[in-house]
């Protein structure tokens, strides 16, 4: 994004690179900012997910699409003397028209949120879409293939069906989309960042918007009372900037806006440098401010515009093929790594007393603590759950088994179980113990931003382990490259990226020198 038409006042680009370049304060694990009564239960009836628009009308055309095929595939069984006669013919036509029918309605905004909560209103683009879909399938036959009028009865019954098919199911979805926006389950949660006057207008400029879909959950300012009011436009005042950040991992939170003005650079910064941990899309308001950017640089609520900042990582569609990259390749490391998994087990409960696995807390997406499993690799009387103790080489505490498994990250394989459950991901950061430390001090307090690797879900295996940076953390470089190298990959997250960090996995794993 460029800089704006008048004075180079504010530039996004540039306050980007500062607030990825800088430290983000914020209170390390066990030393929480405890919130007050009031923003807790507030956080507790936002607790549950809410369901992202882009993945309801992602599902949906995916519906339109497979059922209008499977109107066209259901009108040639019902008119062909022989249905197996032109069965190949009926079926391609089926997919073009059909592919052709979303796409239109693509092109006339037939899937935004806003078009399909009126679906009365929006009839008429939705019968013009799938009118010119078949025409076109129809021009295509006369012209390109002989005997083309033998299809006349088929389309004029696909395009029947087809059109009530479009009235009704957009009738349904409409319903529920009301009703939804009506009971909170689909919507963007957001909290305003900053109190006072520009609170008050962004909140009310909101408001005024027709097809609003942002729920403002409370309102979080350092000031005190006497400069920013305790309820602002009907909301109240939840706490300040750090209890900010607590508030947001109990909570699901999918969008921060800062309401200062463009001029408080220094402010906004200081602000993102606590806040950018989070696992949310950061906005900053643009409705009051006379600088206009290139269209780009703003994404809009109705008519309000708000310049983006930071965004979510890993989001909507891209966390659902994520999922379904985490779970196809979980099965088959189960279907050819059970052997190992069965030999494990028999070899660690037969050469020392206690559990086959051993369960750690460590820190999850979000911050939020989960259970993680590992094959149990000292003895259980000397084990540490906390991980305040790293393992060192020739550590006593590890059995002559668990030394071997701990090297070949065998010890590791049962998290595999973790992904299936969803607490972990196959990739991603590595989790690390709630207490795990170097030179007694916690990794947060090592390495400031140290957060910001919990915006994704934790990973069996990861970039900073393939680039060798696994095994004991004795020194705080060692947790700073770590950090680096994971806050990497969250930028650059792509399947493909994935899918190299995977195939690399086994191989880097033969470099034992850093694993005891």
């Amino acid at each position: 994004m460029n800089q704006m038409e008048k004075p180079e006042q504010f530039d996004i680009d540039a306050l980007r690179r500062k607030v990825s370049e800088t430290a983000a304060v914020s209170p390390p694990p066990g030393d929480e900012t405890d919130i007050n009564p009031l923003a807790k239960q507030i956080a507790a009836q936002f607790r549950e997910e809410n369901y992202s628009p882009s993945i309801i009308t992602g599902q949906l055309r995916l519906l339109e699409f497979l059922s209008l095929f499977a109107i066209g595939l259901a009108v040639h069984y019902l008119l062909a003397d022989d249905p197996s006669s032109r069965f190949l013919t009926d079926l391609v036509i089926g997919l073009l028209g059909s592919g052709f029918a979303v796409l239109l309605l693509q092109i006339a905004d037939g899937y935004q949120v806003s078009v399909l909560r009126t679906p009365l209103r929006s009839m008429g683009r939705i019968a013009t879409s799938w009118t010119v879909a078949t025409a076109m399938i129809a021009l295509a036959l006369f012209l390109f293939r002989d005997g083309g009028f033998g299809f006349r009865d088929w389309l004029v019954y696909w395009y029947g069906a087809g059109i009530a098919f479009l009235f009704i199911e957009r009738s349904l979805v409409g319903f529920g989309i009301r009703r939804w926006a009506r009971n909170g389950i689909m919507e963007r949660r957001a909290v305003v960042v900053g109190g006072g006057k520009p609170a008050k207008d962004l909140i009310r400029a909101l408001e005024q918007q027709p097809e609003n879909d942002i729920r403002i959950c409370g309102i979080f300012d350092d000031r005190g009372s006497t400069r920013s009011p305790d309820v602002v436009a009907g909301y109240p005042k939840l706490g300040t900037i750090a209890e900010l950040v607590e508030f947001a991992r109990l909570t699901h939170i999918d969008m921060l806006i800062i309401a200062l003005p463009l001029s408080a650079e220094a402010r906004i910064l200081q602000l993102l440098r606590m806040l950018w941990v989070l696992p949310v899309d950061i906005r900053l308001a643009a409705h009051s401010n006379s600088l206009r950017f290139r269209p780009r640089s703003y994404s809009h609520v109705g008519a309000v515009p708000m310049l983006d900042i930071l965004d979510k990582p890993i989001r909507d569609w891209d966390s659902v093929a994520k999922r379904g990259f985490d779970i196809f390749f979980s099965l088959v490391a189960l279907v050819l790594l059970w052997p190992v998994f069965i030999a494990t087990a028999i070899a660690v409960k037969t050469t020392s007393k206690g559990p086959v696995f051993f369960i750690q807390k460590r820190h999850g997406f979000n911050n939020e603590v989960i259970n993680v499993l590992k094959f149990r690799s000292m003895y259980t009387e000397m084990s540490d759950p906390t991980a305040r103790l790293a393992v060192t080489r020739g550590d006593p505490r590890v059995t002559p088994v668990g030394r071997f498994i701990r090297k070949t990250s065998i010890d590791e394989l049962p998290q595999i179980f973790n992904v299936l459950r969803g607490d972990l991901s196959l990739v991603g950061p590595r989790p690390h113990a709630v207490m795990a430390q170097t030179h007694d001090r916690l990794y947060a307090e090592v390495v400031e931003g140290y957060f910001a690797r919990h915006r994704v879900k934790p990973g069996v295996t990861g970039w900073a382990q393939i680039n060798g940076w696994r095994g004991e953390v004795d020194n705080d470089d060692k947790i700073k490259f770590r950090t680096a190298y994971d806050l990497f990959y969250i930028e650059n997250w792509s399947l493909l990226f994935d899918l190299k960090i995977l195939f690399l996995t086994p191989f880097r794993l033969l470099n034992t020198e850093n694993a005891y």
